[in-house]
Parts: structure tokens; C-alpha cells; sequence
């Protein structure tokens, strides 16, 4: 399982400005650019294997997502096409074909902005223990996996690689962005998820909850890292859905339920990934590629 998949690059004549979970960015002049490697993460782990075509999955879904919701915020994309990059690019150009996005140099807003339009998985075990996510009262009687009557923002904080994101309340948010960023975020993310989970509606694919990354590029807010992936998001099947249990999906809960089943600690080491699992994982996401956007790798 281990033909064409790239987990780490090294463009020695460019500048590496940082590697991320999945993402190595370099410096370009005026621009970044970010390589999506087939590494993958769960629980905040990385993975010794990586997973055939991810990164080229990760990159077109973004790429689709941010075209499809640009007349309600602007993005950090600039181009995917590597015959555009600028000239030290293009000894690189075949690694970085359906892989990398040229992108604006934005300043990091430091949260992570997650909407929930369905309760599942962490917001799911801070609702059983207290009836809120975040510190926003949920109706009683939800059960796992159960639609919520409005799509609810619960942010939380952007740990570095090997820690954990921690929900945290509106408070919390404020004091770290300011209230005036916290509201632009907070609506851009409802109004990008609602466009977006009603599309996907139409694919047969139910957008469960997201994740979302914003910057400040010229004075104004845009959206940056990825949009709406199997990585930031959780897809499940629009026929399999039945509320009470968890769902089959489209992306890397599967990876997480594997781990789960072998009692993993959620700490490095990360244990060896089944072939089995490597493939199925694979193609889980290059299936919710094609039902979203139409295109095949």
C-alpha cells in the first residue's frame, strides 16, 4: 500500500516555512504554498503510513469548496495549477500536481471554528455529561448522531502537533480574538456550512460537522488551510443514516474507530495500520470526492 503515496517532501531549493499534521508549507516571495502529503492524523497522532491519494483528494475537495462558497468569503487560494507557480516551483511541478495550492500570505486568526449541524463525537460526550457543547445549551433528549434544530458554532482552541484542541466557550473565543473577529468568524462559518451541507444534501452525503480556518489577508478576513475535507469534516452516507448510533462515513472515522477497537492511548507511538485499513481509508475518500465534486483521481 505503499506505491505513490508521499508522507513528507523535501524541496531543497525552497523555503519550508513549517509542516503541519498533514500539510508541508513553504515560503514563495509574496505567497505560500501548501503541499497536502498522504500523511493522517488521528487523535491528533500521526500515522507511520500514509494513505494512497489523500492529498490529492484533500486538495481538489478544498479547491471545489472554496470556488463554491467565494460570494460569501474570500479564500487564500490563488491557483492549483502548477504550470502558474512561480518559476522555483517548477523542478517540482510532477510532485506537485492535484497536490499543492498557491496561496496568500494571511495572518493566522488562532482558533479552530467548528460548526456542529449534528451531535456526534466530542460534542456528543460534553452533551451527555452536561447537556451543553461549549457552553450552549442543547435540547434535552438528543441522542447520538441526532440532527440539531440550528447549525451551532463551538469553538475551540488550535493546540500544536501532538496536543489536543480543547472546546472552549464564546467567552473564551473573544478573549483570545476579540468579539469583533469572533462574530465575522462565527457567521462566515454558519453561512459556509449551510451552502455547503445543502449541496452535499443533493450528492447524498450529509455533512455531520466541520471544521474552519481564518486569516486576516489585507484587513479582511478569509478563509484559509482546507475547507470542508474527510480530514476537517465528518461525511456521512444521506441513505445509511439512522440517529441513535454512530455512522458509517466518508472519512477518517474510520481510521479513529480502527484505533478505538485496538484500545489505543491516543499518544505517540502511533500502531501499524492494517493494509486493509490503508485502502478502505482510500477509498473512503476518494469517494466522497467524486459524489461531491464529480471528479475521479
Amino acid at each position: 500500500m505503499t506505491s505513490n503515496v508521499i508522507t513528507t517532501t523535501n524541496f531543497e531549493n525552497l523555503k519550508l516555512f513549517k509542516r503541519g499534521k498533514v500539510r508541508d508549507v513553504y515560503e514563495i516571495g509574496d505567497y505560500y504554498l501548501i503541499v497536502s502529503t498522504d500523511r493522517i492524523s488521528a487523535f491528533d497522532v500521526i500515522m507511520n503510513e500514509g494513505i494512497p491519494s489523500k492529498g490529492a483528494v484533500l486538495n481538489r475537495i478544498s479547491s471545489f469548496w472554496f470556488n463554491y462558497t467565494k460570494d460569501i468569503i474570500d479564500s487564500h487560494i490563488v491557483t492549483i495549477n502548477v504550470d502558474e507557480y512561480p518559476e522555483e516551483c517548477k523542478q517540482y511541478k510532477e510532485f506537485l500536481r492535484d497536490r499543492s495550492m498557491l496561496v496568500k500570505k494571511a495572518e493566522l486568526i488562532p482558533i479552530e471554528c467548528i460548526v456542529r449541524g449534528y451531535i456526534t463525537g466530542s460534542g456528543w460526550n460534553d452533551y451527555k455529561k452536561t447537556g451543553s457543547i461549549c457552553g450552549i445549551k442543547l435540547p434535552v433528549g438528543l441522542v447520538d448522531s441526532e440532527k440539531l434544530p440550528e447549525p451551532t458554532f463551538t469553538p475551540s482552541t488550535k493546540a500544536e502537533i501532538g496536543l489536543h484542541d480543547e472546546n472552549i466557550d464564546e467567552a473564551a473565543a473573544v478573549n483570545i480574538i476579540g468579539k469583533e473577529t469572533f462574530e465575522i468568524v462565527r457567521q462566515a462559518t454558519i453561512n459556509v456550512y449551510k451552502k455547503a451541507s445543502d449541496y452535499a444534501l443533493t450528492k447524498g452525503i450529509i455533512i455531520a460537522d466541520t471544521k474552519m480556518e481564518f486569516g486576516f489577508f489585507d484587513g479582511k478576513v478569509i478563509l484559509i488551510d482546507e475547507l470542508l475535507t474527510p480530514d476537517s469534516s465528518r461525511f456521512w452516507p444521506l441513505d445509511q443514516y439512522e440517529k441513535g448510533k454512530s455512522q458509517n462515513s466518508y472519512d477518517k472515522q474510520y481510521v479513529r474507530d480502527y484505533l478505538l477497537s485496538i484500545n489505543f492511548d491516543k499518544k505517540p507511538p502511533a500502531p501499524p495500520l492494517p493494509d486493509e485499513v490503508i485502502k478502505n481509508t482510500s477509498l473512503k475518500y476518494q469517494e466522497a470526492l467524486f459524489k461531491l465534486s464529480g471528479e475521479k483521481l
